[in-house]
């Protein structure tokens, strides 16, 4: 029998052309995702750990560059860095060029990042590929939830800001099977300019997509305005296109009631800008509800695992650890489909208590792994980093991206998500780039002490999502 959320979801899927929930919803985080895990299984092979040393040289470019654990952090870590920048300017792009152009610019970056990546020759242009790509990844990233809520109809929000989480899981899926087939000397690269590839079809179909309506709403643009709401959801006078509870809901979809002078007043409110945005105290709470759950997310360490989950379980699980990478990112598949109907009853029984309950098996999870590592057990290791990723995915995966535009008002959601996401990106940053070498270092060379760092990570995120958990009243 077809669930209330399943049917609501059917019922509103035909409001959202196929060019928007393509290259808005599918392609923007599918490529975050994509390139999260790109170098996990490729690691070996790029470093010259794996050398066809008959073949040096391949089409002119050599079939593998040399690197030690420390400078394929770096590279790994150049995509969060770029990541930062992307998503700290991303409202003044937002709001200079529009959705449309934001989209773009995110395509064009992604595929001139991923060319340059595919075929450099060295480490510097791998690590400007890679920044190039993290930018892009930064933009696209803050682009689309809003963008989504700005066109989604209010009753299913949630649902689709969880099916961004969906794209992300897709991504990774997808490079880590192509691992299987490609991670050689003379193929490695392919993954990259399948990449490249991807975001000069996005670049092409982004002109199509129909601007936010909001956003033309508060530049003034009246005729646009009309002509986008025509476009997404057919006349701006009709008002058949929502149900009861939509209409009197609080956050109601653009119609009829939405051209008053009021509504059109606050819907031309100025952006606030990020220098206004920490300078205002009634927008402090929201601001640091949203630092500390992106801080949660990224603090989990879960991509610390789907960076380097070969290498964590290589030296227990030798001839294995890249199908129990394949593996995780299978269940992580899976566990993004939950959530979608979770997401709408969280509304419900409050956001906060799906986050605790993720929170809780992410704990457990750490325990788990770093015990298991520590004594041997590597079937424990191998099941406890697979429920971690199955408790992130149902709830810091997916909650941190959708409650952005439910914490801020819509004259600050821009900045704070710019703010919220550069944060989350520094995050990663740093859990990217040490957790190799603080692994080394609380293990003391002794591979029977590497599960220590999970328990440093289990300690941190206990206390941000303690933060988090005092702020936000969801």
């Amino acid at each position: 029998m077809i669930s209330e959320d399943a049917r609501t979801f059917t019922k509103y899927s035909n409001l959202l052309p196929p060019s928007h929930s393509t290259v808005c919803l599918i392609m923007p985080f599918f490529k975050y995702g994509y390139h999260t895990s790109a170098l996990n299984q490729l690691q070996a092979v790029l470093t010259c750990k794996i050398a066809d040393e008959t073949t040096p040289v391949y089409y002119g470019l050599p079939t593998c560059i040399p690197m030690s654990d420390t400078t394929f952090s770096v590279v790994t870590s150049m995509f969060t860095v770029g990541g930062f920048f992307g998503s700290l300017f991303s409202n003044i792009i937002m709001d200079r060029y529009g959705r449309k152009g934001a989209s773009r610019l995110s395509a064009a970056l992604t595929a001139a990042g991923a060319a340059l990546f595919g075929l450099s020759a060295s480490v510097g242009p791998l690590i400007l590929g890679r920044f190039l790509v993290g930018l892009a990844a930064g933009l696209g990233i803050c682009l689309c939830p809003i963008y989504l809520s700005e066109i989604a109809p209010a009753r299913i929000k949630g649902n689709l800001g969880v099916l961004t989480q969906l794209a992300i899981v897709i991504g990774i899926m997808v490079t880590q099977g192509m691992g299987f087939g490609l991670a050689t000397p003379r193929q490695w690269r392919v993954v990259l300019f399948i990449s490249s590839g991807i975001s000069i079809l996005q670049y092409f179909i982004s002109p199509f997509i129909v601007e936010s309506p909001s956003y033309l709403n508060r530049k003034g643009l009246v005729d646009q305005h009309k002509s986008a709401i025509h476009s997404l959801w057919g006349e701006s006078d009709d008002l058949s296109r929502t149900d009861p509870e939509e209409q009197d809901s609080e956050e109601p979809l653009l119609s009829d009631s939405d051209s008053t002078p009021e509504r059109l007043l606050i819907g031309r409110q100025s952006a606030v800008t990020i220098p206004q945005l920490l300078a205002s105290p009634e927008l402090r709470r929201p601001l640091l509800t949203i630092v500390f759950i992106m801080t949660s997310q990224q603090i989990s360490g879960i991509n610390a695992v789907l960076y380097y989950s070969n290498d964590i379980l290589s030296k227990s699980l030798p001839e294995l650890a890249s199908y129990v990478s394949l593996a995780i990112t299978i269940v992580n598949f899976f566990m993004t489909f939950p959530p979608i109907f979770l997401i709408e009853a969280s509304v419900r029984v409050g956001r906060r208590q799906l986050i605790q309950l993720s929170v809780a098996g992410a704990l457990l999870s750490h325990l788990a792994v770093g015990y298991g590592l520590n004594s041997g057990f590597v079937t424990l290791s191998s099941i406890a980093i697979t429920t971690f990723v199955m408790s992130f995915a149902i709830g810091l995966g997916p909650i941190p991206f959708v409650i952005i535009p439910e914490v801020a008002p819509f004259h600050a959601v821009s900045a704070i998500s710019s703010v919220g996401l550069s944060l989350n990106w520094s995050v990663n940053f740093f859990v990217g780039l040490t957790f190799l070498p603080l692994r080394n270092f609380l293990a003391n060379g002794d591979p029977m002490k590497e599960g220590r760092v999970f328990y440093l990570f289990a300690a941190v995120l206990f206390c941000s999502t303690f933060c988090f958990s005092r702020l936000y009243r969801g």
